[in-house]
């Protein structure tokens, strides 16, 4: 069994330290918010471990400047360690409480992060091509509208597999070609994507 992946990317270990997680969580979990482990945020959502937000930032292999979009907001606190790190940040999210919550911690720290309310299976075409999207719930296969709005030499962060089941995070990345590099990034867990019917 490989040994989980390390995380050296100067960037990503400063943002990683200088996001405060604790305004991302809810007032009851605050004591916890140190944890290197998913909390509930309502809505049968969560916000990831710190570990795996770190993961799938240095997996985009982006910086200042870059353009990435984000599907699945939450608590906001993946797309705010995203903006710390430079990055001019789009994000979708299906649940209007959640980007109403997010977008008001977002703009009280201050972070450069533009949040819609939507359907994220379709992305968010006006702002394409970007330099990285990272998608925070699992779908059965990669949305072929996220894929189409990656920049060549781009690349998606996704998990993949069913719901409450084995999941697998991917990294897509687009060749000059038009073909999609795939590269495993081992076992995780996400809660399910959510489609804009249930809503």
């Amino acid at each position: 069994m490989s040994s989980p992946p390390e995380i050296t990317d100067p960037n990503v270990l400063r943002a990683m330290q200088t996001v405060p997680r604790y305004r991302f969580v809810p007032p009851h979990l605050i004591d916890e918010a140190d944890g290197d482990y998913p909390l509930p945020i309502g809505h049968g959502q969560t916000i990831s471990q710190p570990y795996m937000v770190a993961i799938m930032s240095q997996a985009l292999a982006v910086g200042p400047g870059d353009k990435v979009l984000e599907i699945g907001t939450g608590s906001g606190f993946q797309a705010a360690v995203l903006a710390e790190m430079g990055c001019k940040v789009y994000s979708v999210e299906i649940i209007p409480e959640l980007a109403t919550r997010a977008t008001a911690v977002l703009d009280d720290l201050s972070y450069n992060v533009e949040v819609t309310i939507g359907d994220g299976y379709h992305g968010w075409p006006e702002h394409a091509p970007y330099n990285g999207i990272v998608v925070t719930a699992a779908p059965d296969i990669p949305p072929r509208a996220l894929l189409d709005q990656l920049d060549i030499g781009a690349s998606l962060i996704i998990p993949l597999g069913p719901a409450g089941g084995l999941q697998t995070l991917w990294r897509y990345t687009r060749k000059p070609d038009n073909e999609y590099e795939r590269a495993n990034l081992g076992g995780v867990r996400f809660v399910p994507f959510t489609r804009s019917r249930a809503y």
